[in-house]
């Protein structure tokens, strides 16, 4: 017989009812549209969106980098399903201007993948 691979669970899982964001490499869900703040943004890798909250990513240490905005300290994101990296969530800006980042979420539009009744 065919060896049976086990279920895919996720921690968290939003509601078929919301248009939501999910991890292009194994569709866990990240976040709710309703989160999304700002499309504008840039990640290492390409353009990213800013959220104020995610779901089913674990969080690496936080470093100091230097981004477009000036002076950061970022905490990598990653699925929990999978471990790709995503991202990263904002721990604390040091620019008065940039203070609205800190705890908010930087997914990379390359990871992600639009679900749930976006026509």
């Amino acid at each position: 017989p065919a060896a049976r691979l086990p279920a895919r669970t996720f921690r968290s899982y939003l509601p078929r009812s919301h248009r939501t964001y999910s991890c292009v490499h194994c569709r866990a869900h990240l976040a709710r549209h309703e989160e999304l703040i700002s499309k504008s943004f840039q990640g290492s890798h390409g353009r990213a969106y800013l959220f104020n909250s995610v779901v089913n990513v674990g969080c690496g240490p936080a470093e100091q980098r230097l981004l477009l905005t000036g002076l950061h300290s970022v905490a990598d994101i990653f699925c929990q399903s999978c471990k790709t990296t995503l991202g990263w969530k904002y721990e604390q800006a040091f620019e008065s201007s940039q203070k609205y980042k800190e705890g908010k979420f930087i997914i990379e539009m390359s990871h992600m993948v639009k679900e749930n009744g976006w026509d």
